[in-house]
């Protein structure tokens, strides 16, 4: 199956490219054919190339500490080559309509993405796992960066009872929280800690959202394959174990302020019935119409996990975490946006942020023995500790500025941006995750460019 996997994967990128690509060209015959069959049957091809570089005086091992996504130090890196087909559903109506979607990831952002959501070891007791193989073997285990994601594959129905109701069935991106896994659905090249450890990426299951009103939205499901509470799951393990997502969002009648609260709810694996669940609250309000502030929280447990970290060892206790961001946008120009980013996210127990996070992401065992592709374990560090961070940066719209006339660069945007972490041990003895530093100092600058 693995194997499998694998060639099914690049012959889906080799495949979709070439639409991609005859689509660009629209002066020729066969792509104009092509396109015409698209519009008719509402099928949607595209995607987005997202990278950048991170320069980071403090650290000469390559990572940036906990700070994932942008996490490679002094380098350049193709963090998300996306490739997405997808056929979009009506939102209203009194007529049922079918779809569905598949996203393609390629790039040092693969890791992240994929359906990480039965670890190498439980979480309760330390067994080791079989891990899902849905995208965790498709390749590039040598570059230790570079690898592929499958994240979304779904399909989805709008059926017409009251005002509507959307179903999906698959594997899908969150629909909680603020930022995302996507790249053009975020101002920073970097993420708060909020999403990089204190929320899921993607599940596997059902979403249901229903629109009561034009004021109130909610959505909820069961979710399933996961040996974490319902986060991050695949296709084949632990999919007796299941858990469910609900939410809702309540929007304003001139629709410049929303609030929204979902969360998660189940045990944490088919191994055991500790439970596993978070919430996170989302406030949004247009200040102006050039002025967006976002106020976010959150707030998770995890029953009776087993604990090595600097504080703990072998020690079994319910975990928790926590954090508070506030974000504050503002467009200068059409082309010009400015935004600020404020955070503090505790890991109240050393349960949820490993240094560096790609090295631990990665660690799988072999011959009985845990091993990580992307560097030395004995490198990763651990420990209960307060996390803050203030990013400042800027979203240009280079193409539309400087009114580049190719298609292929229309849609250009450049991304400079500073970022500050510093880190407190919690009650325990001072922690010192970025190269041996309290704290760092990140100047990034990245493009995003989506087709």
């Amino acid at each position: 199956m693995k194997h499998g996997l694998k060639y099914s994967g690049w012959l889906i990128c080799a495949l979709t490219s070439a639409i991609l690509f005859c689509s660009i060209y629209s002066d020729n015959l066969c792509a104009n054919s092509f396109k015409k069959f698209l519009t008719h049957h509402k099928l949607e091809f595209g995607g987005w190339i997202h990278g950048g570089a991170t320069l980071n005086p403090s650290q000469s091992g390559g990572f940036n500490g906990p700070v994932i996504f942008a996490d490679q130090a002094n380098r350049f890196q193709l963090n998300q080559f996306n490739l997405f087909m997808r056929r979009s559903v009506v939102s209203e109506g009194k007529t049922w309509d079918f779809g569905g979607r598949f996203d393609f990831m390629f790039g040092t952002d693969a890791i992240f993405t994929q359906a990480f959501g039965v670890p190498s070891f439980d979480v309760n007791d330390g067994t080791p796992l079989k891990r899902n193989e849905w995208d965790l073997n498709l390749c590039c285990d040598s570059t230790r960066t570079y690898g592929i994601a499958l994240p979304q594959t779904y399909l989805e129905a709008y059926v017409p009872a009251g005002n509507g109701l959307n179903i999906k069935l698959g594997h899908f991106y969150t629909p909680t929280g603020f930022e995302t896994v996507p790249a053009p659905d975020n101002f920073f090249y970097t993420r708060a800690y909020t999403l990089n450890v204190g929320e899921p990426f993607t599940h596997t299951g059902m979403l249901a959202t229903y629109y009561v009103n034009p004021n109130w939205q909610i959505m909820g499901g069961p979710l399933t394959g996961s040996a974490t509470g319902g986060w991050d799951a695949g296709w084949d393990r632990h999919l007796s174990n299941w858990s469910g997502l609900g939410g809702f969002t309540w929007t304003s009648d001139n629709q410049t302020t929303s609030f929204h609260l979902s969360g998660t709810y189940g045990e944490t694996s088919a191994r055991s019935s500790e439970i596993w669940g978070f919430y996170n609250i989302v406030f949004k309000h247009r200040i102006t119409p050039k002025t967006l502030l976002v106020l976010h929280q959150v707030y998770g447990h995890a029953g009776g996990v087993l604990l090595n970290n600097l504080k703990y060892t072998n020690v079994i206790k319910d975990a928790e975490w926590f954090s508070a961001l506030m974000h504050l946008y503002y467009d200068l120009t059409d082309n010009v946006s400015i935004g600020a980013r404020g955070e503090w996210y505790r890991d109240e127990d050393g349960f949820r942020n490993p240094s560096p996070f790609r090295i631990a992401a990665a660690t799988n065992v072999v011959n009985g023995i845990p091993v990580s592709y992307a560097g030395n374990l004995n490198t990763v560090t651990i420990t209960p500790a307060d996390y803050y961070s203030v990013t400042l940066g800027l979203n240009w719209k280079a193409a539309k500025t400087l009114k580049l006339t190719w298609n292929a660069l229309k849609k250009l945007t450049i991304r400079p941006n500073i970022r500050y972490d510093r880190v407190d041990a919690y009650k325990t003895s001072a922690y010192r995750p970025f190269d041996g530093n309290k704290d760092q100092i990140l100047f990034s600058l990245d493009f995003l460019l989506p087709f």
